[in-house]
């Protein structure tokens, strides 16, 4: 709860705070090199020759000054041993804090022009300090300030992996990451980067942001003597409006001499530089700060408060004489800048404060990533509205695996919604007896997991619903039922549901519409029945989503040396913009390769480049057999001309695979292994995919909804499980759970051989050490006499697999449906009971995507 909760916080800070600190970093780091800048500009101006008599007294140089310039010097400073030229304030006007800047010579006296440039540095300085916004502009700094102080501690916080030891985990970047992932990378590792400087710049910054702030660090860091004082004086003290002015004050007065001779004995001849600075009125003491050769920094000034009008010293402070607190509290300025770090110093601040937009910039993709996916997430449930639950509601219940029947059953709603009937839309597992007693219609729209098994969050519902004796007359209901018919006991469930309802004296508005491999032509009818209860026409017929043209951007060998088949990560690009959740599947239509087209034509007398026509759409022959399933038998075939060959074969349908990327990584990735028959041929799908479709070339796929297999709705451990390509869903998983900064991964995973088979082994060992995966436990089956299996991993480890389960994880299997799955399925039973395995599943925390 508390990470949650610092993770809001965090981006609804970054995305307010966050442009004023892009803002003080970019104006920050502009003005922290401003002299330079100036000079390298401004040669002409800044620059003096520098004279072996040395620069004039304070007396003269003031003199000269005064008389070219016609107006009172109220502060000098001047540099005594480079050519620079020295910089001279007048007295400002009433109601001012300082007067005009002149540049001047300090060999000669004269006056120099004005600096171009000046006017920009000074408007950065208004800007990083407060928005040049005066006060309100102070507050609103300040304030972001602290907030800088927030993220930074919080972020740390939010992105502390399980082994904090390890440099790679902190300071690397994964260049490989696209979108989202990419984003949320650079956000995290360029913050572990500057955290310690932004923290620098916070904790420094305050001091001119708050009185309160910069008496803490007075009464915590000045030395005892000093504290009464401390804030009066050094660099770092408090910007205040101009003096009060006392119209009965004696007039001031200036001895230069007096005070050039007492600085050059305070300072002797390691005199660098000096800034005196005098009060407005007469009675009041003058500042003089002097910079030594050997000075630890640029701002380690040492001072002198002295009286203007005979020189005589008060008091000197020395810098090393000061406590190392005390140092830092004088040094405050040189921190913010880096000075105090040297030229190195002041570079890598520079750096990280031009670097800080960087954060507002990904922190607000990310955050517009998350809208957008919230957005998805209403569309997909369209325009219906389930809210309003009355007697008078259409009950729709629905059955899915992969999704397949959740979309419909929504598209179910929708249409009786549109002819102003009431709905309300609910999974197969949530419904009772009491829905089923109020309900007076209902469609139940149910799919068939493998051989007449409910789908796995229908089971508690085949469990404790069907077989009940309770009386359902009044209940009129239709039934869609989604099934394969390579199953002996195709669409079992459904029709075990059918049975139930008949037995308990519903009555059917209907009869049952049974889909194979979602077969337009029963969809349609499904359609057209619910028209005829609603007694409206539906707008359009239902269509599932087309095909769209992908691009192959990749195609990566993941198994050399294999004693498999080998297995390929692939890589595909859209046309436009395309969105999926982690766990949903892709379809794709393969088409025949080359080698394969030839083998079917050999013998037949036929000419590949005839033309034929397919929808009306010219093609040559060899591009028609391309999208045709071509039999191993062809005597049926033989003597017919080629449109007639193309007529009398099938289109080649869909092949489902599962996504082993996030949308957020810019690519849709699929894991892939190529087949090969007996007879050396390719599979179909997977020769198209990993040796026929080449690199740029163009693939038809389409996206599709597996919500049986997405992330759980809160934050709760997962345990994954799988094995060969079965990897692809769960990298999906993985992928996301890292960039929802979830920790609680456990991977069981299962291949042949270590050396060979162990796919995408650096990422997986990346997560592990980054700590984004908590374990990862493998079996390699052929790396030893007694093949070892994934399952046979589970068993070994079933005291730590009950502690999850116990925890609240939630299991993921995806892989091989006979063998690996089955055997994952009774390792649970054995370990946890069968009472509790099927409690897992009805409450969704057992989900299969398994082939």
């Amino acid at each position: 709860m508390m990470k949650k909760t610092l993770f809001q916080l965090h981006w609804l800070f970054g995305i307010t705070a966050g442009l004023v600190l892009a803002v003080m970093g970019i104006t920050g780091a502009l003005y922290s090199f401003q002299e330079e800048l100036l000079r390298a500009f401004n040669a002409d101006v800044l620059t003096v020759e520098v004279r072996a008599e040395g620069v004039l007294p304070p007396a003269e140089l003031v003199r000269r000054v005064e008389a070219a310039q016609g107006d009172t010097v109220s502060m000098l400073w001047v540099d005594v041993r480079e050519g620079n030229a020295a910089r001279i304030f007048f007295t400002p006007p009433p109601g001012e804090r300082r007067g005009a800047l002149r540049y001047a010579d300090p060999y000669t006296g004269a006056l120099k022009g004005e600096a171009a440039g000046q006017g920009f540095f000074n408007l950065m300085l208004k800007l990083h300090r407060f928005l040049a916004m005066g006060d309100t502009g102070r507050q609103i700094t300040g304030a972001c300030t602290l907030m800088l102080v927030f993220f930074c501690l919080s972020g740390l916080y939010l992105r502390w992996p399980r082994k904090p030891l390890n440099w790679r985990t902190w300071l690397t970047l994964d260049w490989a990451k696209k979108g989202r992932a990419f984003n949320w990378d650079l956000h995290a590792v360029a913050g572990t980067w500057c955290l310690v400087i932004y923290l620098l710049f916070a904790i420094t910054g305050l001091f001119w942001s708050y009185e309160w702030y910069r008496s803490g660090l007075n009464t915590l860091l000045a030395d005892q003597s000093a504290a009464g004082q401390a804030h009066k004086r050094g660099e770092g003290r408090a910007r205040q409006g101009p003096p009060a002015l006392d119209n009965n004050a004696p007039a001031r007065t200036v001895d230069y001499d007096a005070i050039w001779a007492n600085l050059k004995q305070a300072a002797g001849p390691g005199l660098a530089s000096y800034n005196l600075r005098l009060p407005a009125l007469g009675g009041q003491p003058a500042n003089l700060f002097y910079l030594l050769e050997d000075a630890a920094h640029p701002r380690a000034f040492n001072t002198l408060v002295l009286d203007p009008a005979t020189g005589q010293i008060k008091r000197h402070d020395r810098y090393t004489d000061k406590s190392f607190k005390a140092q830092l509290l004088q040094s405050v300025y040189a921190l913010h800048v880096g000075e105090y770090f040297g030229l190195p110093g002041r570079i890598i601040l520079t750096v990280a404060s031009l670097s800080m937009p960087l954060f507002f910039v990904t922190g607000w993709l990310l955050y517009l990533d998350r809208r957008r996916k919230k957005r998805q997430v209403r569309a997909a449930r369209g325009t219906v509205d389930s809210q309003q639950v009355s007697r008078d509601s259409w009950l729709i219940g629905f059955a899915s695996q992969s999704g397949t029947a959740e979309q419909l059953a929504w598209q179910s709603a929708g249409q009786l919604q549109a002819a102003g009937l009431p709905v309300q839309v609910r999974p197969l597992a949530d419904v009772g007896e009491h829905d089923l007693r109020q309900a007076r219609r209902a469609l139940f729209v149910v799919s068939t997991f493998g051989d007449g098994e409910a789908p796995d969050s229908a089971r508690g519902f085949e469990r404790k619903v069907l077989g009940q004796p309770w009386a359902l007359n009044e209940l009129n209901y239709a039934l869609l039922a989604l099934g394969d018919r390579q199953y002996p006991h195709f669409c079992g469930f459904a029709r075990r549901l059918q049975a139930w309802l008949g037995e308990r004296g519903a009555s059917t508005a209907f009869s049952a519409v049974e889909v194979d491999n979602a077969d337009q032509a029963a969809l349609q009818r499904w359609q057209q029945q619910l028209a005829q209860l609603t007694g409206t026409q539906p707008i359009s017929a239902w269509q599932p989503a087309s095909f769209g043209n992908w691009t192959l951007v990749q195609r990566q060998l993941l198994n050399p040396g294999s004693l498999g088949g080998p297995v390929y990560l692939l890589g595909l690009r859209a046309e436009q913009p395309v969105s999926w959740e982690a766990g949903d599947l892709v379809e794709v239509l393969p088409l025949n390769g080359k080698p394969r087209i030839e083998a079917f034509l050999k013998g037949m007398a036929l000419d590949s480049e005839a033309a034929v026509r397919i929808d009306d759409l010219p093609l040559t022959l060899a591009q028609a057999l391309a999208g045709r399933q071509l039999p191993s038998r062809r005597e049926h075939l033989v003597g017919l001309h080629p449109q007639a060959v193309v007529d009398a074969l099938a289109p080649i349908g869909s092949r489902e695979y599962s996504i082993a990327s996030i949308a957020s990584d810019g690519l849709l990735e699929l894991i892939v292994r190529q087949e090969r028959h007996a007879d050396g041929h390719l599979g179909l799908g997977s020769g198209w995919l990993t040796e026929y479709l080449p690199l740029d070339g163009s693939v038809s796929l389409r996206v599709r909804r597996n919500s049986g297999f997405h992330l759980p709705q809160t934050a709760a451990p997962m345990v994954l499980i799988g094995n060969g390509t079965g990897l692809a869903g769960l990298r999906s998983l993985i992928r996301a759970r890292v960039n929802a900064g979830e920790p609680r991964n456990w991977l069981l995973f299962g291949e042949r051989n270590r050396a060979h088979d162990l796919l995408c082994a650096q990422e997986l060992q990346g997560w592990l050490d980054n700590g984004e995966l908590a374990r990862l436990d493998l079996a390699f089956s052929r790396d030893q006499a007694e093949k070892i299996y994934v399952q046979d991993v589970l068993l070994q480890q079933a005291e730590a697999f009950k502690r999850w389960v116990a925890d609240g994880a939630y299991v993921y299997v995806c892989g091989s449906l006979h063998g690996m799955a089955a055997g994952v399925d009774a390792a649970l039973k054995g370990m946890l009971g069968e009472e509790t395995v099927q409690r897992l599943i009805e409450d969704g925390r057992y989900r299969r995507d398994v082939y």
